[in-house]
């Protein structure tokens, strides 16, 4: 990359301590270039307030900021619930942000006549990966500037350092400078003591939880709440047919107030290391645990078994940035296909950070409870298993009559 033609930059920014800093840093090293900095509002509008205002402060041109909070649910959260899609336990709440941002942050750049576009991910995690490729995707040939894979700063207390220096306003301090992502989905927390496993989380430190509360601290009493799914997608919460947004929102609140979603987890990331992460999930959480109760009585086995399989694929496809390619693609399409009859409400007993199973009901069910009956009945010959054991067990009858005819044990 030629620095010198680098006249124009859009910054994918967040107005966090990585992002706040980088446009005073782009100014000093790119030719007192302009910045043009993109927000992308998934939700989180408390951090939204007063955005605009510091982003011009520290020496931007101007701040987008894109609402892409229904966009994100529903082109992409959605289709990964449908699927059952985790990584290694993890909702994917960062992952899943990234494409459509990475892809806002192109079309502007483009739109703008940009020299290059910039992003504030470390080197050493997933978001480089998931940003970049989304970004080729559409701007194939935009140069891509990566502060941390440039710069002489080598911690956040560094950043801090810096930020201090060039009057960059911050909203955390070195004790609670924890490394955060948030957004309608989910929070994360890493860095400070999470990064030792056998430090227990503070849950209970007031300001740690943002979603919220630990199951310690919730009511002594559960909370029922019902979704329905319209093939394989939450339409409803008790009755109430809400948007998306409006949906996340419901079932965030009900779930942070009984202590649901907490995840605690070493995960192994893309670059090829370990990392600890704790997260906040309470909507999302619930959001999973019904559809996947749904589907048990409205999918058939092998279609089940199946999807579970790609489920995982899918995981991986989004946790390593592969949204836009034609295997996830292909993934998406095969399983919007499995959903056609996922339709139904789901009942859960929300207690102290637990889901327990309150009911099931689709008019697509394939439970059949005559057939399914201790009780006598009247539709199931229970001699026709005779022939059936026969013929499933045959491959081992041959097996077993072979090795006594070679003496094999």
């Amino acid at each position: 990359m030629d620095k010198s033609k680098i006249k124009k930059v859009v910054l994918a920014y967040s107005g966090g301590l990585d992002t706040s800093i980088i446009i005073p840093w782009l100014k000093e090293n790119y030719n007192n270039c302009e910045v043009i900095a993109v927000c992308g509002n998934f939700g989180q509008t408390d951090e939204l307030v007063g955005l605009e205002e510091k982003a011009l402060k520290t020496g931007a041109s101007k701040l987008y900021i894109e609402d892409l909070a229904r966009e994100f649910l529903e082109e992409y959260v959605f289709p990964c619930v449908q699927a059952g899609a985790l990584y290694e336990d993890y909702m994917l709440g960062t992952a899943l942000a990234r494409p459509p941002i990475a892809k806002r942050v192109a079309e502007i750049a483009l739109a703008e006549g940009a020299d290059a576009v910039c992003h504030g991910c470390t080197g050493k995690g997933n978001d480089q990966v998931r940003f970049e490729l989304a970004i080729k995707a559409f701007a194939p040939e935009m140069p891509i500037i990566a502060p941390w894979r440039e710069w002489s700063i080598k911690s956040r207390d560094e950043e801090i350092d810096y930020a201090e220096a060039h009057g960059v306003p911050l909203r955390i301090s070195r004790e609670t400078n924890y490394s955060k992502d948030k957004n309608i989905w989910h929070l994360s927390h890493e860095g400070l003591d999470l990064e030792d496993p056998a430090n227990e989380p503070q849950y209970n430190k007031p300001g740690f939880l943002e979603m919220g509360v630990s199951p310690e601290a919730a009511p002594d009493k559960p909370t029922y709440v019902t979704i329905h799914f319209e093939a394989g997608v939450p339409t409803a919460v008790d009755g109430e047919e809400l948007d998306p947004v409006s949906l996340v929102r419901k079932l965030n609140k009900r779930g942070g107030e009984n202590g649901i979603g907490l995840l605690d987890i070493v995960e192994n990331r893309l670059v090829g290391m370990k990392s600890r992460g704790v997260y906040e999930t309470p909507g999302g959480a619930i959001l999973y645990r019904a559809h996947k109760v749904l589907e048990t009585i409205c999918l058939d086995r092998e279609t089940a078994h199946y999807k579970a399989l790609v489920a995982q694929k899918l995981g991986e496809q989004v946790y390593y940035g592969l949204w836009f390619t034609p295997l996830t693609e292909a993934i998406l399409a095969f399983v919007k296909s499995t959903q056609k009859y996922v339709t139904g409400d789901v009942t859960l007993k929300l207690y102290k950070g637990n889901m327990i199973n309150a009911g099931v009901t689709s008019p697509y069910s394939l439970y059949d409870a005559e057939i399914a009956t201790f009780d006598e009945d009247n539709v199931y010959n229970q001699s026709d298993a005779t022939g059936f054991i026969n013929l499933f067990g045959l491959q081992s009858k041959i097996i077993a009559k072979m090795k006594k005819r070679n003496n094999i044990k």
